[in-house]
């Protein structure tokens, strides 16, 4: 059996574990929260190096990408320093193919007509895949970058103003302490503060990180779509209670969790190793094809 673990950053309350065949193979995939506790985080990477066939990079980015230019985190870098030899993912191989696609799917699928919808995508510097296909498909589009991650009412709505921000602020970002631009621990099981949460009311698709877009739930999300990546039944059932009319996650439903981005490519790292195969961008394509691997749609209304 692979044994895949996702080490997160995030509150151990959301902690999961679940057995999978994949592709006639039998995977152990669980997720394990430190509650915000770097020193933890460093000391369980470097317990479980060469003991799991691959490890997922949960609560934290590995780097901001910027055209051909990687900007790392310098917290995240400490994280795996002691790595050498379990491959470690973030989820960033795979968030341009799977949210691209999300996309692609509720038009051409759910028959959402998104050229009609008003989108606000919470933070999209680490998502430029979900960005661009949003706009190909005609949807009008907020971006959020520096209202959620930085805290100030500044909307953008350009791909060429979201990509000159990237470029600005990446160098920057990435050096500071990874919890001033996204909460970790037990920020994130805070109640929403409700600030800037008329960019919520103005629209009628809510994308992106969830817990960027929980950080400032208005008290009623009456008739919203919400795109996402990692939620728990408990999150799913908190949305409902807010009036949502459909949930949509990029990673598929596994025993009730929607596991995010970092677990799911780390389930791909692990299959193509054992297959002799390159981890890598057009293998991963592949594989998600064959493994049949669809967005997990809710519908509350």
């Amino acid at each position: 059996m692979k044994h895949i673990v996702s080490i997160s950053l995030g509150s151990s309350n959301r902690d999961h574990k679940v057995e999978k065949e994949i592709l006639g193979e039998n995977f152990l995939i669980e997720r394990r929260g430190t509650d915000g506790d770097f020193n933890k985080a460093r000391r369980l990477y470097t317990e479980l190096d060469g003991k799991v066939d691959a490890i997922g990079m949960g609560g934290i980015s590995l780097y901001i990408t910027t055209g051909e230019k990687k900007y790392y985190f310098r917290d995240a870098k400490k994280l795996v320093a002691n790595m050498r030899e379990t491959p470690v993912v973030d989820g960033s191989g795979l968030k341009d193919t799977l949210e691209r696609k999300v996309v692609e799917f509720m038009d051409s699928e759910l028959k959402l007509d998104l050229a009609s919808k008003k989108v606000l995508a919470v933070c999209c510097v680490e998502r430029l895949g979900m960005a661009e296909a949003f706009i190909e498909s005609g949807a009008d589009i907020i971006f959020g970058d520096v209202i959620f991650a930085l805290g100030l009412p500044i909307p953008i709505r350009t791909m060429k103003s979201l990509r000159r921000l990237t470029k600005t602020i990446a160098p920057i970002v990435t050096k500071l302490p990874f919890a001033m631009v996204y909460p970790v621990g037990k920020a994130q099981d805070k109640e929403s503060k409700r600030i800037h949460n008329r960019y919520y009311e103005q629209v009628d698709i809510i994308a992106g990180d969830y817990h960027y877009i929980k950080k400032n739930f208005p008290q009623r999300l009456d008739g919203k779509i919400i795109v996402t990546n990692t939620v728990t039944e408990k999150d799913a059932e908190k949305l409902k209670g807010l009036g949502i009319k459909m949930l949509i996650t990029t990673t598929p439903d596994l025993a009730g969790r929607s596991f995010g981005t970092n677990v799911i490519e780390a389930v791909l790292v692990a299959y193509l190793r054992g297959k002799g195969m390159e981890p890598g961008i057009e293998n991963y394509a592949e594989a998600l094809e064959q493994i049949g691997f669809t967005p997990r749609v809710v519908n509350f209304s």
